[in-house]
């Protein structure tokens, strides 16, 4: 009888830290993976981790102890540091981008805090706010 609610005790542990587990939408990375991910990359001192504009944001120190503004790609981990003043793409490269994507309209194309942002129409012809990867053009966070 005690192992059985020794069990019970552990699956009920293990289920309630799994959901204890912030997720982003649709299977994207968990807070700790984002983390582990933002560690790989060199970033130590993490703080205030949040989801928030359809992507992780947090403060960190970069390799060369310098504090920086991260926002990170909620599919991959990658992070894209405030302080990148360069992007290989130009302001054309990216509406190209966009519209190849499927997206219309596309206006107040912006590169910012080492991002490009947007605004423009999605497919099914909603108003988005986008974040836009400096080296590819990839659509990293949307907001509604």
């Amino acid at each position: 009888m005690k192992s059985i609610a020794l069990s019970a005790a552990l699956a009920l542990g293990v289920a309630g830290a799994a959901m204890a587990q912030p997720q982003a939408n649709n299977g994207a990375l968990t807070e700790a993976q984002v983390r582990t991910h933002l560690q790989e990359q060199g970033y130590t001192h993490i703080d205030d981790l949040k989801f928030k504009h359809g992507m992780w944001q947090a403060e960190a120190r970069s390799g060369n102890g310098k504090h920086v503004d991260l926002r990170i790609d909620p599919d991959s981990g990658k992070a894209y540091a405030d302080e990148q003043k360069v992007s290989r793409l130009s302001k054309d490269d990216v509406r190209a981008s966009l519209a190849s994507a499927g997206y219309t309209d596309v206006h107040d194309v912006e590169f910012e805090d080492g991002m490009w942002r947007a605004k423009a129409e999605n497919s099914a012809g909603k108003d988005v706010k986008l974040q836009i990867d400096p080296d590819t053009g990839k659509v990293v966070g949307t907001d509604d």
